[in-house]
């Protein structure tokens, strides 16, 4: 009886032909392939697409990894996906190689200090982070941060005017290495070490313009409602 044709177009996952050791091979090349030629973090069920149902992904990736021991890039984990990195000893030999590289996004400490109460509150609303800080959050504090994709707007939340929360987003995790929230340091371990200081900013030591006019608290809404339109 004739072998029926698998319909063109459709791939192969299952790989049910290949003898168990070649069939492992290719389930590793397709998701070292997918995963080198995504522009960011690839997540589980993209990976999942290519290779077989019997095919443990955790395992995939660990058999990657320890063929890139010794690269110059590695396979981390980050925003809940896995992305190809080069190690940062060779940052200033890209930078030669380039002659420069992206500027790093800078934060002022009041900045980190409101995404901090973000990622470790969230969902919270612009008068909850100003209770937090002891200070009123400007909406160009927020719609900055927004603008770099590190905080998104939440649900809205059940206080009177159902004000709306922001949230993290992946672009966060991304940037600051993270691949979920749990990776997130103890927030008294950042106060400790003088990266987060609370008092510095209601002492007036820090002049980060976060400062708005009372009253402002329906501008959120404004904020939301421009970028959704």
């Amino acid at each position: 009886m004739a072998r029926r044709r698998r319909a063109e177009g459709v791939l192969d996952t299952e790989l049910a032909e290949l003898p168990p050791e070649l069939r492992w091979r290719e389930w590793v090349a397709r998701v070292e392939a997918v995963i080198f030629a995504a522009p960011g973090p690839v997540e589980r069920d993209i990976l999942a697409r290519v290779v077989g149902r019997a095919c443990s992904i955790e395992l995939v990736i660990d058999d990657i990894r320890e063929a890139l021991r010794g690269r110059a890039y590695d396979l981390v984990s980050v925003a809940g996906g896995w992305q190809l990195r080069s190690r940062p000893r060779y940052a200033e030999a890209i930078q030669a190689a380039f002659g420069s590289t992206p500027a790093p996004i800078q934060l002022s400490q009041a900045e980190m200090l409101v995404l901090a109460c973000i990622a470790y509150h969230q969902p919270v609303t612009r008068g909850e982070l100003g209770g937090m800080i002891g200070k009123q959050v400007s909406r160009d504090t927020v719609g900055y941060l927004r603008a770099l994709g590190f905080i998104a707007a939440g649900p809205r939340s059940p206080q009177p005017g159902a004000p709306y929360t922001y949230v993290t987003t992946k672009g966060f995790l991304a940037h600051f290495g993270f691949d979920t929230l749990r990776d997130l340091p103890d927030m008294e371990a950042l106060e400790d070490a003088g990266l987060l200081s609370k008092e510095m900013l209601l002492a007036g030591d820090i002049p980060l313009g976060i400062m708005d006019e009372e009253g402002d608290e329906d501008l959120d809404e404004e904020v939301v409602a421009d970028e959704e339109s």
